[in-house]
């Protein structure tokens, strides 16, 4: 617990601090934010406002991590340094985060709406999607557990949903497309939802949150700890790790929210979008709560759902609309709510669909005592 609080106190800090630093060094060169003209006309006035902060979200994740295990080495010499698990967390966080930095960049340097290609960006995520998904089914710890499995899990891995019943191969290769898409769903989602200033980052501390409080619990019940509960222990390796990355996480988006929140400073950016969609898909899958991810991450569910409805419809009947516009922010602010309005609201009810998976996770823990 005092590693909790010395990472998630030092992320803070140093996103607290380092933003509007970030934020002199962004204005000096000029980088600004492209709006585009199909968007809602009261977002031109956002037009210049700096963004790529998720480039100081990242760096906050990064240094705290590091820099919490340096001190808990300092403190106890025989305290487990950086885990597995964690380290491929990082990964795939710093590598989604890479792909959007490089999309942002090219935004603003040519001051245009279209960053990378749909096929370069595609191949670069992929890239970073399979050799996660790869790297997490090896690197077992002493008992045998390996950062994740080829199994489908919903708040632990469901016996009889093994990617792997038609062999070694065969599983892995499912489980790279099962990653992968569960990846691909988590920064689509955190992408669309970053609509708004602050909705995407306030909606996302309250998703870590969740995983902090669940990467604690699963370390109390881990299998074979003094403390475990019979048939409801969990086989997750390096909880307590990625319960500190999920703190730290959280943390580092309260310091950025401060500077995010409307009117927006500088905001996040496909940099910060993507490397936080990153992060929430490699914690469902390393904490073995997968399909429980389409609870707790509801609000990013249902502002997916709002543009693929969006989109077929107007396929299908050739021109007509289900929404004002989508997103299903833009929806209610064309309608006209107020952009704080919207977001205070978005971020009640990300926080009922957060309770409600919090609850479920609960829920199946009593049911197997």
């Amino acid at each position: 617990m005092i590693a909790l609080l010395i990472g998630a106190g030092v992320a803070l800090l140093v996103a607290l601090v380092g933003t509007p630093l970030f934020i002199r060094f962004l204005v000096t060169k000029g980088y600004g934010q492209f709006i585009r003209d199909d968007g809602p006309t009261s977002h031109h006035t956002k037009r210049g406002t700096p963004t790529m902060g998720g480039t100081v979200v990242v760096a906050a994740v990064l240094i705290s991590y590091g820099l919490t295990h340096l001190i808990m080495w300092m403190m106890n010499p025989r305290s487990p340094g950086p885990s597995a698990s964690g380290l491929l967390l990082l990964f795939l966080m710093v590598g989604m985060g890479f792909v959007g930095f490089l999309d942002d960049f090219i935004k603003i340097s040519k001051q245009r709406s279209l960053g990378l290609n749909a096929k370069a960006k595609l191949i670069l995520q992929a890239f970073v999607g399979i050799v996660f998904a790869v790297l997490v089914l090896n690197f077992p710890d002493a008992q045998g557990i390996t950062p994740a499995s080829t199994h489908i899990s919903l708040v632990r891995d469901i016996p009889w949903l093994n990617l792997a019943f038609g062999g070694t191969v065969l599983g892995a290769i499912l489980f790279v497309i099962w990653s992968n898409l569960i990846v691909t769903a988590a920064t689509n989602g955190v992408n669309l939802t970053d609509g708004l200033d602050g909705l995407a980052a306030g909606a996302s501390i309250m998703v870590f949150g969740a995983y902090t409080l669940m990467g604690i619990w699963q370390n109390n019940q881990a299998c074979g700890s003094p403390r475990e509960a019979g048939s409801g222990c969990y086989s997750v390796r390096d909880p307590l790790d990625l319960a500190l990355l999920a703190a730290i996480c959280s943390a580092a988006l309260v310091g950025f929210l401060w500077w995010n929140t409307s009117p927006a400073k500088i905001f996040m950016g496909d940099t910060g979008s993507l490397a936080i969609g990153g992060a929430v898909a490699g914690f469902a899958i390393l904490s073995r709560t997968e399909l429980l991810l389409g609870i707790i991450g509801g609000l990013f569910v249902l502002i997916t759902l709002s543009v693929i409805i969006q989109v077929g419809y107007f396929k299908v009947t050739k021109g007509k609309r289900v929404f004002k516009m989508a997103p299903l922010q833009h929806h209610f602010e064309l309608k006209g709510w107020a952009e704080i309005t919207v977001v205070v609201r978005f971020w009640i009810l990300c926080g009922l669909f957060v309770a409600a998976g919090l609850g479920i996770f609960y829920a199946e823990w009593v049911v197997l005592l």
